[in-house]
This record gives C-alpha cells, sequence and structure tokens, in this order.
C-alpha cells in the first residue's frame, strides 16, 4: 500500500524565503534518486516559523527506511532542529486530472 508521511520542523526566526527555496534547490535532485519516493512537495508555513515536506511513497518500508535515518540526519545537519514525522496509508491516490491512479 501507498504510503504518505509529513514531515514538519522548526525553522530559524527571521529566515528569509529566498534563502529556504535555495536550499531546497539544492537537496532536490537527491530526493530524485531515493528508492521508493513517488512525490516529494517542500512545505513552508504561511508565517515562516516552520517547514516540511509531504511525501508520497511506494510503501512504508521505503517511507520508514528514509526517513527515520537520512531525513532526520539532514534536517539535524541543516536546520540543527529535530524534525515530527507522521506516517499515513494512502489506499487510494487521484491524479489531479482527476482520473483515478493506484
Amino acid at each position: 500500500m501507498k504510503t504518505v508521511t509529513i514531515t514538519r520542523f522548526p525553522l530559524p526566526a527571521g529566515i528569509p524565503m529566498e534563502a529556504l527555496q535555495k536550499g531546497f534547490e539544492e537537496v532536490a535532485p537527491a530526493f530524485a534518486q531515493v528508492p521508493g519516493l513517488i512525490h516529494k512537495a517542500f512545505l513552508v508555513s504561511p508565517d515562516f516559523r516552520h517547514a516540511g515536506g509531504s511525501y508520497l511513497w511506494e510503501s512504508e518500508e521505503h517511507a520508514r527506511n528514509f526517513s527515520e535515518h537520512t531525513l532526520r540526519e539532514m534536517i539535524r545537519h541543516r536546520f540543527g532542529v529535530e524534525c515530527e514525522i507522521e506516517y499515513f496509508h494512502a489506499p487510494l491516490v487521484v491524479k489531479g486530472t482527476g482520473r483515478t491512479a493506484e
């Protein structure tokens, strides 16, 4: 079954959107190579106090293998904080065109 993870972490006070955007663009190519990852969206709260990501995975195993090790360490290294990660089963995924996917 497909799995969705939502990751959230606090941002340093006063970080400008331009710096976040640049950081996201720097790490984005690495996500294209992550086994089992179907889709990732970088997220920033409207008040710029939190950032994170939403991820669609082929399986919970893929999600946990990456999220609990590589991703947590990446966030610690780049932002110096711990992140929260929530896991959800995704029994149905709908594409933006209105067609039902798996």
